[in-house]
């Protein structure tokens, strides 16, 4: 797909995020069933599917026929960063056929010796025609991804970094600032728990909004609601 096309069809969408990975209740080592949350999203209207691991972007692509942002989540020693960290991530998901690959764009720590702008000049070079989305946790990293010819920049890390804020919230502030200077899509992505916050994203000047726990982690949507009945209790 087109990047033009694919914009086009994101503009102002909620877009699902279909992720289960090892130690999570959904996982399952055998096989996995994201396909199944990407086939109820894809029902209930979302134009394109966020996810991790090869084999969940192979099976969403092939069940629903939405364009795919791909990651894959892995821990290196010496690394901060775990989503797709090293170019062999990278290869592996243009391999796979994301429409788009999402990676860390942040200054956390790197094992390789590479600073993130190295990084992501590498990646820009060899695959130059990629879709590349930034997972970024600041508006300096916002601004230097974007400098550096990434083609969307999603405010994934914010507070998921040592030096970022921390909020129990989305950063309105921050896809509100990174908006109003960049020339790319902001993706409004990050502790997204209901509509009303997803409206506000938008109001903010996110592009799309990228919704994950609060629609496909079970889990975490029940631990929400029993934790605010157990705080009236007490």
């Amino acid at each position: 797909m087109k990047k033009e096309e694919l914009f086009e069809q994101l503009k102002g969408k909620i877009i699902v995020s279909c992720q289960a990975v090892p130690g999570e209740p959904l996982y399952v080592e055998e096989k996995s069933i994201m396909y199944l949350m990407a086939r109820a999203a894809k029902q209930a209207g979302t134009p394109a599917i966020r996810t991790s691991s090869i084999r969940d972007v192979i099976a969403i692509k092939e069940e629903t026929g939405l364009p795919v942002i791909g990651l894959i989540k892995i821990k290196y020693e010496g690394f901060e960063s775990y989503i797709t960290p090293t170019m062999k991530e990278v290869d592996e998901l243009a391999a796979a056929g994301s429409d788009v690959i999402a990676f860390d764009c942040t200054a956390q720590k790197r094992g390789d010796g590479k600073t993130i702008d190295e990084f992501i000049a590498e990646v820009r070079k060899k695959y130059p025609d990629a879709i590349l989305m930034a997972d970024i946790s600041t508006y300096e990293e916002g601004i230097n991804a974007w400098k550096l010819g990434v083609d969307m920049v999603g405010t994934t890390m914010s507070g998921y970094t040592a030096h970022s804020p921390k909020t129990d919230g989305p950063d309105y502030e921050l896809v509100k600032r990174l908006s109003a200077e960049v020339d790319i899509p902001v993706i409004g992505e990050g502790r997204v728990h209901s509509p009303e916050q997803a409206v506000e994203m938008l109001n903010a000047g996110a592009f799309a909004v990228v919704v994950g726990g609060a629609i496909t982690r079970p889990l975490e949507i029940a631990q929400r609601f029993i934790k605010a009945v157990e705080m009236r209790a007490e």
